[in-house]
C-alpha cells in the first residue's frame, strides 16, 4: 500500500445510502488534509456498463482498496442464491484480503435492523471496533478521526491537521468543567446525545475524539478551554461597526469578543442584533410584545457560527464581522473546499467542513443544522424577509458571506431625489419582489418611455438592479446600493 495514496472502498445497501455514499465521497476528496491523501473513493453506482458479473466486479474492486470503508444501517440488502447481501461479501473480502476495515453503524435502535443485518453487525463486532453515528455529520467527524489515525501510525502526517492535533502546553485540567456541563445539558436537550450529565471529562472527550496520547485537542480547548485565548490568540472574532458603507474609521463601535467558540457565536450575534433596526410589535398573544429585526437574527447567526466552524486556525487572520449602513459582512480567514464553487453554495451539496470535530460538537449543541444547509438556509432566510440574496465570495485570504441590510430608510430616499412614482415602485418592489416595465406603465400611470427613464435612475442609484437584458424576461428587484461601486465595498 502506498501510505500517503489511499484508494478507498465505500460499501454500504446503495438504496438506503444514496444521498450520504456521495456527500462521504465529496468529504473524502474535498477535505483539506484528506484530499493530500485519498486518490479514489470507489461507489459501485459511478461505474459504467460493463460485461462483468456485479458480483466480480466489486470484489476485485475490494481486492484493490486500501481501505474499507463500511456504514451498516437497517437494510441488509439484495441476498444471492447463499443468502449473503454484497454488503457482507464486500466486508468478507477485506477481511481475505488483509484491508483495514473501519464500520460505522447507522442509528442507535438495533431493534430496526433486520434480521441478517443485525448478524452483521454482531459478526463485526466480534472482530473489530464498531463506531455509532447517526447523521452525516457524526460520520464524517468519526472517519475524519479514522482515517487520521490510521495516517498517522502509517507515518504519513507529519503534521497532524490542526482540530486533531494535541493542543500544546494544555492538559485536561485546562478545560472548564462548567462549560462542559453546559454542552451535555444543551446536546441531550437539542439532539438527544447520549451521555449522562454526570459523565467525566475524559469521557465526553474520549467519545467526541477529542484526545490526542491523553491530551486535550486544540477542537477540545476552542469548544470547552478555561481560556482558550492562552493557546490559540487569533482564535477570536472582531466586530466592527462602520458607520458608513465604507470600512473606514472612526467605527461607530469595535468590539473583540473570546471565550469558547460558543460563546463567541453568542456575543457576535448580540453585537449584531444590538446595531441593527427592530420593530416591536404589538402584545396580542402574551405579554411580551414581538419584535422584528432588519436582518434574520437566525441568518445572522448562521453567517457568524460557519465562520467559526469553518475557518482555517492556522493563520494569523481572525473572524471578523463588519457592518455597515447597507451590509453586514462576515470575514472568515481561508478558502472554499477543491470540491466545491462559489455556485455550488445556492443548491444542495456535501457538507466539507475544514474543522469536522469542530462541527459535530457545535451540531450537537444545535448552533450548525444538517450538513451542507447553512448557505441555502441564509438564501431562503433572507427571501423570506424580503431582502436581497446573500452574497458569498472569496477575497483577501478569506470567504466572505454578506448579508443586505434594508438600506432604503426614509432618510435614504429623501436624499436620492426619486419623483412619487419612482417612491411608489419601491414600495411596490418590497411587496412584489420584483417589478417589470409594463406594470410600472400600468401601476404608475406612465407612458413606456417615462417607465424606462424612471427606471433606468433607480438601476443607476442602486436603487433597483435588472435582470436579464431584453425581451419579455426582463424584471427589476431590490438592489444593494451604488455606494459599494462595481468592484464591491471598499476594504483597507
Amino acid at each position: 500500500m502506498a501510505a500517503t495514496r489511499l484508494r478507498i472502498f465505500i460499501s454500504s445497501v446503495q438504496k438506503e445510502f444514496a444521498r450520504q455514499r456521495h456527500d462521504l465521497k465529496a468529504f473524502l476528496l474535498g477535505d483539506a488534509v484528506l484530499r493530500r491523501f485519498v486518490a479514489e473513493v470507489f461507489l459501485f453506482e459511478e461505474l459504467p456498463a460493463s460485461d462483468r458479473s456485479a458480483d466480480e466486479v466489486y470484489l476485485d474492486e475490494v481486492a484493490r482498496s486500501d481501505i474499507y470503508l463500511g456504514i451498516f444501517g437497517n437494510d441488509y440488502g439484495f441476498e444471492d442464491t447463499q443468502g449473503l447481501s454484497p454488503t457482507e461479501r464486500e466486508f468478507d473480502q477485506a477481511a481475505r484480503c488483509g484491508i483495514p476495515r473501519l464500520v460505522y453503524v447507522w442509528g442507535m435502535d438495533d431493534k430496526l435492523r433486520t434480521p441478517n443485518m443485525q448478524k452483521l453487525v454482531r459478526k463485526a463486532g466480534d472482530v473489530l471496533i464498531r463506531r455509532r453515528v447517526d447523521d452525516i455529520n457524526a460520520l464524517t467527524s468519526e472517519v475524519y478521526a479514522s482515517l487520521v489515525d490510521h495516517l498517522d501510525r502509517a507515518g504519513a502526517l507529519r503534521v497532524p491537521p490542526f482540530d486533531t492535533a494535541a493542543c500544546d502546553g494544555a492538559t485536561v485540567k485546562s478545560l472548564s468543567r462548567s462549560r462542559i456541563d453546559w454542552f451535555l445539558d444543551t446536546a441531550r436537550r437539542e439532539r438527544g446525545f447520549p451521555l449522562k450529565l454526570a459523565t467525566s471529562t475524559q469521557a465526553l472527550l474520549t467519545h467526541l475524539n477529542l484526545l490526542a496520547a491523553a491530551k486535550p485537542t486544540n477542537a477540545a480547548m476552542l469548544l470547552f478551554g478555561d481560556n482558550p485565548q492562552r493557546y490559540h490568540r487569533t482564535a477570536e472574532i472582531k466586530c466592527v461597526h462602520c458607520h458608513s458603507v465604507e470600512y473606514r474609521r472612526p467605527f461607530a463601535s469595535q468590539q473583540i469578543y473570546t471565550g469558547t467558540l460558543f460563546e463567541q457565536a453568542d456575543q457576535a450575534r448580540d453585537f449584531v442584533l444590538a446595531k441593527i433596526n427592530r420593530a416591536v410589535g404589538v402584545r396580542a398573544t402574551s405579554n411580551q410584545a414581538p419584535a422584528s429585526y432588519e436582518l434574520p437574527p437566525d441568518a445572522i447567526g448562521e453567517a457568524i457560527v460557519n465562520a467559526l466552524a469553518h475557518r482555517d486556525y492556522h493563520s494569523n487572520a481572525s473572524v471578523e464581522i463588519r457592518l455597515f449602513a447597507d451590509r453586514l459582512e462576515v470575514w472568515n480567514p481561508g478558502a472554499l473546499p477543491g470540491t466545491l464553487t462559489l455556485a455550488d453554495l445556492r443548491s444542495p451539496h456535501p457538507s466539507v467542513p475544514n474543522n469536522p470535530l469542530l462541527a459535530e460538537s457545535l451540531y450537537l449543541a444545535r448552533y450548525i443544522e444538517k450538513a451542507g444547509s447553512g448557505t441555502e438556509r441564509m438564501i431562503e432566510l433572507c427571501r423570506e424577509t424580503g431582502l436581497p440574496e446573500p452574497t458569498f465570495e472569496l477575497r483577501a485570504g478569506s470567504f466572505i458571506v454578506t448579508l443586505w441590510r434594508d438600506w432604503l430608510t426614509d432618510d435614504t430616499l429623501a436624499d436620492l431625489g426619486l419623483n412619487e412614482r419612482q417612491l411608489r415602485a419601491v414600495v411596490y418592489v418590497r411587496q412584489h419582489r420584483s417589478l417589470t416595465n409594463s406594470v410600472y406603465q400600468a401601476e404608475f400611470d406612465a407612458a413606456k418611455r417615462t417607465a424606462s427613464r424612471d427606471l433606468d435612475d433607480l438601476v443607476g442609484k442602486g436603487i433597483l438592479e435588472k435582470i436579464g437584458t431584453t425581451g419579455k424576461g426582463v424584471h427589476y428587484r431590490l438592489g444593494k446600493g451604488a455606494a459599494k461601486g462595481p468592484m464591491g465595498p471598499k476594504v483597507p
